[in-house]
């Protein structure tokens, strides 16, 4: 039986792993701040931890582990953290990373646009960094420190019915109300993961020979305006799409360019990814109708 430690495990796609781990027989073990109350299998273990302060994080530290999947790595003063307290404690870790690593292309993005291998590191906490660069840096102490083999999952935005972040539901709710939605290209190119998918593959990834960077994200893209057309024609109003709005309007999908990924490399290791032609109308079809806007 496998012994598997999930450093924030308890809402979106990281329950969605704390199941499947369970339905395959490991012994898991999810470490929170506690402040987030979900109902997880009953045979789940459950560690109170503070991911920024590394006496804290020490706790986990002291047993071993075959994997270790940290959702909670914003900076690379996290990372080193991780470096000192599992250091010889961890079969295979599992960092949840990001399409944000990467800048904008009119093209599929691979793993090698973006070196975390031979990328600047610079000591900061996630207060002290941006997103993006938090997460290039975490990468970046990872793969230079070589405390323990890591694998990278970088996801673009990952979507569900219970999304916290509500992105989906904004553009939704402006349709439903008539309101504008700020896009400034409309044209550009995205992708996306479903929250399952996602939290499949973080279940599939330790199983195969995928080392360092990996991409994860569903077959397909979707332009910002045929993802809008998508929402008017099942909401059954018009979408107002405006390049220059209030910030209250600006969609949380506004990219000024194209950005989305190559996943033929996980393809090739034989990961199914879904079809984003398939789940993307259909959740959009399920909240319509579940949800009141």
């Amino acid at each position: 039986m496998k012994k598997v430690l999930v450093l924030g495990g308890t809402r979106f796609f990281g329950k969605r792993l704390v199941q499947l781990l369970v339905e395959a027989g490991a012994d898991v073990t999810v470490a929170t701040r506690g402040r987030t109350e979900v109902e997880l299998p009953a045979s789940v273990k459950r560690m109170t931890l503070d991911r920024d302060d590394v006496h804290s994080l020490a706790a986990a530290g002291e047993e071993q582990w075959d994997v270790v999947y940290d959702n909670i790595c914003y900076s690379s003063q996290n990372a080193m953290d991780a470096c000192k307290v599992f250091r010889g404690k961890v079969g295979t870790y599992v960092l949840t990373s990001t399409l944000s690593v990467y800048d904008y292309a009119e093209e599929a993005l691979q793993e090698e646009a973006f070196d975390s291998y031979t990328y600047a590191i610079s000591r900061k906490t996630r207060d002290e960094t941006t997103y993006q660069e938090g997460k290039r840096q975490a990468e970046a102490v990872f793969f230079q420190e070589k405390a323990f083999p890591v694998i990278a999952v970088r996801f673009p935005i990952v979507l569900a019915e219970d999304d916290y972040t509500r992105r989906l539901w904004f553009h939704m709710e402006h349709v439903q109300e008539g309101r504008p939605i700020g896009i400034t290209n409309p044209a550009a190119r995205v992708c996306f993961v479903h929250a399952q998918e996602a939290a499949q593959f973080l279940a599939w990834v330790p199983t195969t020979s995928i080392t360092g960077p990996v991409n994860a994200c569903s077959d397909g893209t979707i332009s910002l305006a045929e993802l809008m057309e998508t929402i008017a024609q099942t909401v059954g109003k018009p979408a107002q799409i405006e390049q220059t709005t209030d910030a209250s309007d600006a969609s949380p999908f506004g990219f000024v360019a194209s950005f989305y990924m190559d996943n033929g490399m996980a393809k090739a290791a034989g990961f199914p990814f879904w079809s984003l032609d398939e789940w993307l109308p259909a959740l959009v079809k399920h909240l319509n109708e579940e949800y009141t806007f």
